[in-house]
């Protein structure tokens, strides 16, 4: 062949190869971003051992073998209930729609429980056991109901797909659990969470301890954001508490919206409890404002001024908790400066067990690349350099004492939500704790922060570990908890058309 010949080849050839080199990887990494029909959340990713030690193991599309180790039994999760023989102490019946809402004097397209949004305040004393029966009457996606920081039996997260199928228009479903946490709690649909929680399918959920609380006044506080409209309660205006000069008043504040909120006072106040754990001897704070994340609950303990005037706690700039006389309107305060930094607020106090003593380590490392999500080119948020559905599956044994640390390289917040469990806040940016322990269920992490965290795995079953930017998630920011030996017969999609995120 003469050298024009082969010039003219290669001049062919080689635009052709160009080509298949960069649509090959191309085609392939959108075939393997599809997922089928239905699927397993035991088929997604893969497994991170924490560097702890495995067993042998062949789960629905997972396969590991080590040497030493026997295959265990798979249990499904669906065993991971309360004692059925145990009566309740609180029923609860919640009926959800799909209707119009009035908020501020405008009509929105939401949801509601109970005819209502939020749905009804449920409380309950410890030690109670619940039992809440839902009813979807017209919402036409499905709903489940997740009880945000409760840490419930495994069978009663209520994450469709993964603990429950999604309940159609006209179905129902019985969730029961025991109310052994004392604290602040919210639930909320964990089926197409994102549109519903938004829409106002939620509420709040509070549960005392037997001795009660030291407050005279006790008093939920749910700030939601409808279209724009910044609620207390589902109303666009101040939550007033008609407190007596001196009178105690325990506000607990819980942050439905997706993204952080900023919670200030014209006085002092000191922080009881963050996500329903009691802060160990927490002093009085002034001058400081609290960033309360997404799915977040702050206890905050205020007194009516003895001067007869009125304290005003915000919850952003639009709506208040004010604490006095019906008829006070004290001038909103300056937000501060300064933030209540948890890292050193309250004194130190046992945690349970020792971190030090970790038999897992894992990593949650945050980012944003491109690529294919569900068939879909773009920018999606990764998780160790993973995008969905190629995401962790956490795996832990019940007993392990678990290290995460946490990186955000996304370049935007992420509220990280934990289901089942509490995880405690050991340093941030490198920077040991060295207040009060700092438990979360939903920990705030600015873009380019760092959080060491730790947990105890005592709740076996099948959890998510997600954004709770619930936005977020919808795109792929899921990663999930599985302690070994346990599998789940629900499938996301298919038939029940089930969508956690």
């Amino acid at each position: 062949m003469s050298s024009v010949l082969r010039s003219k080849a290669l001049r062919l050839v080689l635009p052709v190869v160009a080509t298949v080199a960069i649509v090959a990887p191309l085609a392939w990494m959108w075939q393997a971003s599809r997922v089928p029909a239905a699927y397993s959340v035991m088929e997604m990713g893969y497994l991170d051992y924490g560097n702890g030690p495995q067993r042998d193991r062949s789960v629905a599309g997972h396969s590991h073998h080590v040497s030493g180790y026997q295959a265990a039994p798979s249990r499904s999760i669906t065993d991971l209930v309360v004692g059925p023989d145990r009566p309740a102490d609180v029923r609860v019946d919640l009926v959800t729609r799909q209707q119009q809402l009035t908020v501020g004097g405008r009509s929105i397209t939401g949801y509601t429980v109970n005819g209502t949004s939020p749905g009804p305040d449920i409380r309950a004393t410890e030690g109670q056991l619940i039992e809440v029966h839902v009813r979807n009457e017209s919402v036409a996606a499905g709903v489940t109901l997740h009880w945000h920081g409760l840490d419930v039996p495994n069978a009663m997260d209520g994450v469709a797909g993964v603990t429950q199928d999604a309940v159609p228009a006209g179905g129902q479903f019985t969730y029961r659990f025991v109310a052994d946490q004392v604290g602040s709690f919210w639930y909320h649909s964990h089926q197409v969470s994102n549109p519903q929680v938004a829409g106002g399918l939620f509420g709040s959920l509070v549960v005392t301890p037997k001795s009660g609380i030291a407050q005279q006044f006790d008093v939920s506080a749910v700030a939601h954001t409808y279209s724009g409209v910044r609620t207390i309660n589902g109303k666009a205006e101040d939550l007033r508490v008609p407190a007596q000069p001196g009178q105690l008043v325990r506000v607990r504040v819980t942050n439905t919206d997706n993204g952080p909120m900023q919670i200030w006072s014209n006085g002092s106040y000191r922080l009881l409890a963050v996500d329903g754990v009691d802060v160990h001897r927490p002093p009085e704070a002034s001058g400081r404002s609290l960033t309360l994340t997404s799915g977040g609950r702050a206890d905050l303990e205020l007194k009516a001024p003895s001067d007869g005037s009125a304290a005003r706690v915000q919850l952003s700039k639009a709506v208040a908790v004010i604490i006095g006389p019906t008829d006070a309107n004290p001038a909103v305060p300056t937000q501060p400066t300064e933030e209540l930094d948890l890292l050193t607020y309250g004194e130190p106090a046992p945690l349970g067990f020792d971190p030090a003593s970790a038999t897992r380590r894992f990593d949650y490392l945050i980012g944003r690349r491109p690529g294919f999500v569900r068939g879909r080119p773009g920018m999606w948020w990764s998780i160790n350099g993973h995008i969905y559905p190629n995401v962790p599956m956490f795996v832990v044994r019940e007993g392990d004492v678990a290290l995460v640390h946490i990186e955000n390289h996304g370049g935007e917040v992420h509220p990280m939500h934990l289901h089942g469990h509490h995880m405690v806040v050991l340093a941030r940016n490198g920077v040991a704790a060295t207040g009060s322990p700092w438990w979360v269920d939903s920990l705030n992490v600015a873009a380019n922060e760092s959080y060491d965290v730790a947990f105890l795995a005592d709740n076996p079953g099948i959890w998510m570990d997600h954004c709770h930017n619930l936005k977020h998630a919808a795109q792929g920011m899921v990663a999930h908890l599985m302690y070994e030996g346990l599998d789940t017969p629900y499938r996301i999609a298919g038939a029940a058309d089930n969508r956690p995120e």
